[in-house]
């Protein structure tokens, strides 16, 4: 019967969070077709592909974490009915996205040059340049895109999203397939055919969801008439106040594993393009623990304004339980197929390069056990950031993030990471330990302010 109360949950959850996980899902597909039609044109395409999506993940980070701003405070005013406070918090929150990705876009080309500072294989830089050149440019379609799904997320319209990445995904395949390989008539064009496709699918996936949203008679009045050069001070003030944190948040976790891919890069390009395999594997099940994070961020944020405190930690509570369920099913997937799943990405018939792909199969073997472990930890901590986020609970969780990341987990994977040490191994025991920090210390602020919430409102 205790069990009861938190299953009852489970349906309405999972219908809230699927067409996020959906759209994540698909939008890390598309990595997923990148990474192995890249893969066919051997392990230096592989890892300079790897090299130039890190520097684009930690300015995306910083784009999706400030966006998730917006979600909470739809979430509250959709729960109050209170449509002026609404616009006004989508209004802000548009505007200072599309700000920041003009900001985050000028910041990648200047860090090119770091490329060359980081004792990467030269061939792999040489091919990274003019592939991140193009992705680069795609971050301001996808960070205002960002603006649109948080939104429409707080209205709890979480499909509309979904069909914009998917048809985007779409589009992807196709121009990666026509541009990378050179077929119907055009020029193979390689990784950069692979950037092309990323920029015009975020393009598309922008105006497609402004289209939708235009449509529907619930989200129409919050995207017309939009005034955006008439913004209010306290509501770019509540708004920074909750997205820098929830922005760093993110940052921090993405950041690690940026360095991760950077410290395989000492290694050499096998050991980089292994890493490249396991990430893509793991963040494809982590997209299921984001739809969960969604789903717990606006149901925690519809409680919050509802002043409903009781309802609130078991709701969440339920969302971290399903998350933990699906965290374990996949970890026992990584388990069983560890060996066959890394030669999905790779020509292992391509008699040139057999001994580096089959070293490369074989160190993305080992890291997908490690993946299997920290499966749990890191579900577990992105869905009670996702709570705590619907509390606008946000600079103690950010503080947390840091300490977990960059206290704990770092330096574990910088000391047990070296050639002469673990290796690629020892780079992802550092990982588990940083997400297992950040659950532990996650759950724990969440137990203390929802007791203290229920203990203030008796």
């Amino acid at each position: 019967m205790m069990l009861q109360q938190y299953t009852k949950e489970f349906k309405y959850n999972f219908n809230l969070a699927a067409p996020v996980m959906l759209g994540m899902l698909g939008h890390t597909f598309v990595g997923f077709v990148d990474n192995v039609m890249v893969g066919q044109l051997g392990s230096a395409e592989l890892a300079a592909v790897s090299l130039g999506n890190s520097f684009i993940f930690v300015a995306m980070s910083l784009g999706i974490g400030f966006s998730t701003a917006i979600t909470p405070l739809i979430a509250e005013a959709d729960s109050e009915d209170n449509f002026a406070k609404g616009k006004s918090s989508f209004k802000h929150g548009l505007v200072l996205c599309s700000i920041l990705s003009v900001v985050l876009f000028i910041l990648v080309l200047l860090s090119k040059p770091l490329m060359y500072q980081m004792d990467q294989p030269e061939e792999v830089v040489v091919l990274a340049i003019p592939y991140l050149d193009l992705v680069a440019i795609s971050l301001i379609p996808l960070i205002i895109f960002q603006a649109f799904k948080q939104f429409s997320d707080g209205l709890s319209l979480t499909k509309y999203p979904m069909y914009a990445t998917l048809l985007a995904n779409v589009i992807n395949v196709v121009l990666n397939y026509i541009l990378i390989f050179g077929k119907f008539g055009m020029p193979p064009l390689g990784i950069v055919g692979a950037a092309i496709g990323t920029l015009v699918s975020r393009v598309v996936m922008l105006i497609f969801i402004y289209w939708l949203l235009l449509i529907r008679t619930k989200s129409k009045p919050y995207v017309t008439n939009i005034k955006v050069f008439v913004l209010h001070q306290p509501m770019i003030k509540k708004l920074l106040n909750l997205a820098l944190p929830s922005a760093l948040q993110m940052f921090f976790e993405v950041a690690i594993f940026t360095a991760a891919i950077w410290l395989s890069g000492t290694l050499g390009k096998n050991a980089q393009a292994a890493n490249q395999i396991a990430l893509n594997m793991a963040s494809m099940t982590f997209m299921v623990a984001i739809g969960f994070s969604v789903a717990a961020m606006i149901r925690v944020g519809n409680q919050k304004g509802l002043k409903n405190y009781l309802d609130l930690r078991r709701i969440a509570l339920s969302t971290f339980l399903m998350g933990a369920v699906f965290a374990v099913f996949f970890a026992i997937c990584f388990f069983i197929w560890n060996q066959w799943l890394p030669t999905l990405y790779l020509d292992l018939n391509d008699l040139k390069n057999l001994a580096d792909n089959t070293e490369v199969v074989s160190i993305a073997a080992t890291l997908l056990l490690t993946a299997a472990v920290f499966q749990i930890s890191d579900s577990l901590q992105v869905i009670i950031l996702g709570a705590l986020r619907g509390l606008q609970d946000v600079k103690i969780p950010t503080l947390i993030t840091f300490i977990a990341y960059w206290m704990i987990g770092f330096p574990i994977s910088y000391i047990l990471g070296k050639e002469n040490q673990l290796g690629s191994l020892g780079i992802w025991l550092g990982l588990v330990a940083g997400l297992t920090a950040a659950a532990v210390m996650l759950l724990i602020r969440f137990n203390f302010l929802t007791k203290k919430l229920l203990l203030e409102n008796q």
